[in-house]
């Protein structure tokens, strides 16, 4: 075990710029961190020789799991044969070639073409790109305007911090930006008027869609963006009918659906694309994540049939169409995705994060749903979460002030299990890679089960909770 003021630290503080971090406390040695150094299946080790169950998959993306020598050897493989070539005029690889055909092979039916980038971020960056460029190309340059809903989360650009609908991606950047909107947040259980049943609540949310597009004007109003359930916002699943109205809504005032499939795809919710799942047609799905389960940074952005002839019309008119990025259908990156997608195949993990993904979110619901500061367990698949509140029956929740979802995420490793604490609320997150097994899921639920009785009896001795 190294020691913890060794130059491998004083590094991290001193020259490392980490995401999402409170820089000054970790610049000043006042927080901890960790540096990871390996992985196993479900299971990252750290270079104290801290072994944890990753339930959140790093960032919801480690759909095979950790150390899958498959993906590995693909990368190298590709490494030794062509790092690199760019994608443009026309150029590609036979790995990048290989996983467009496999990608449209697993997307919805309409789908057509896929075009690769790095990050989720900058697969919507392209995808706004494309819808403005579309309607330049039918006379139509008004319809500009792009609709997101509040805690959605998008990326953390400029235009796609702006997508997202966190304040904390908003707060000091001056964003969001015009021509972004945002719209009613499909969180049942945060609605205003508790006397909505579901079907009623996503009525309400559909009439609230088609307010805002009438009250814009819908020649202003090009599309709509949605995360088929909402992630980073709270693991909320979409009240029944959500999409079903909503997508009612659209067709009505002709504006497109992009589903942002980042967390999603490729098997997240017991099928390849949630769009399935919850009867979604999409003119463009944002793909990531599940891409490479993050052994290499790579996006897409999947156009259906109907965009592919409006693009296509453009470039007949225009010429070549003035976007890309050096590293689109990086070679390595394709290399690990082709990898990665025939290992969920042979790993059957779609099937599994359905089948698994019922017994852990039952499992966790049978252990902590009664708990008096537990509002809610919900999710779908491979996703869960516990919402946490001060008190039950007036659906009250905690002061921010007090931590209580860092506490329990904190209380949660501290028993070796990783747990995400979702922002803009007391709300404990679970993501975990989709080869999860029952008894790997039993061990999240039992940690899971310790860290709340640990924090609420802190809290009750405090005189915070009863």
């Amino acid at each position: 075990m190294l020691e913890p003021n060794d130059h491998l630290d004083a590094w991290d503080r001193g020259c490392f710029f980490h995401p999402s971090t409170h820089m000054g406390q970790h610049a000043r040695g006042e927080s901890p961190n960790r540096i990871v150094t390996g992985g196993d299946g479900v299971y990252i080790v750290d270079r104290d020789g801290r072994r944890s169950l990753d339930a959140f998959a790093g960032l919801y993306c480690v759909n095979v799991g950790y150390g899958r020598k498959e993906i590995a050897e693909a990368i190298a493989a590709q490494a030794e044969k062509l790092a690199y070539y760019h994608a443009y005029a026309g150029h590609g690889s036979e790995a990048s070639i290989t996983l467009a055909h496999m990608v449209i092979e697993r997307a919805p039916a309409q789908m057509s073409r896929v075009f690769f980038g790095l990050s989720g971020s900058d697969a919507n960056e392209t995808n706004l790109k494309l819808v403005w460029y579309m309607n330049n190309v039918l006379g139509r340059p008004e319809k500009k305007k792009i609709i997101s809903r509040w805690r959605a989360y998008h990326g953390s650009g400029l235009m796609t911090g702006s997508l997202t609908g966190l304040p904390s991606f908003h707060d000091a950047f001056d964003l969001p930006r015009p021509p972004i909107l945002h719209t009613e947040a499909p969180y049942f259980f945060r609605r205003a008027d508790r006397s909505l049943d579901e079907e009623a609540f996503a009525t309400f949310c559909a009439e609230r869609l088609d307010a805002l597009i009438r009250a814009e004007g819908p020649e202003t109003v090009a599309a709509f963006i949605g995360e088929p359930m909402l992630g980073t916002g709270g693991i909320v699943p979409p009240p029944r009918t959500y999409w079903e109205k909503i997508q009612a809504v659209l067709a009505r005032h002709d504006v497109m659906l992009i589903a942002d499939e980042v967390v999603t795809g490729f098997g997240r919710l017991g099928t390849m694309f949630a769009s399935e799942r919850y009867g979604m047609k999409p003119d463009i799905i944002t793909i990531a994540k599940g891409l490479t389960s993050a052994y290499a940074p790579l996006s897409g952005s999947i156009v259906s049939q109907k965009v592919w002839d409006v693009l296509v019309e453009g470039s007949d008119r225009l010429g070549v169409i003035g976007h890309g990025w050096t590293y689109s259908a990086h070679p390595l990156c394709a290399a690990a995705g082709v990898a990665n997608l025939r290992l969920v195949d042979a790993m059957g993990l779609v099937e599994n994060a359905d089948v698994v993904g019922g017994y852990f979110r039952q499992a966790l619901a049978e252990a902590v749903a009664d708990h008096p500061i537990v509002g809610e367990v919900r999710g779908d698949g491979m996703l869960a979460a516990v919402e946490f509140v001060a008190d039950r029956g007036d659906r009250l929740f905690f002061d921010p002030a007090q931590k209580v979802g860092i506490r329990i995420v904190a209380a949660l490793a501290r028993r070796g299990v990783v747990g995400r604490a979702m922002p803009h609320g007391d709300i404990l997150g679970f993501a975990p890679p989709l080869c999860l097994t029952r008894a790997e899921a039993d061990i999240i639920v039992d940690a899971t089960k310790g860290a709340i009785e640990e924090v609420a009896g802190e809290l009750a001795q405090s005189g915070q909770a009863t």
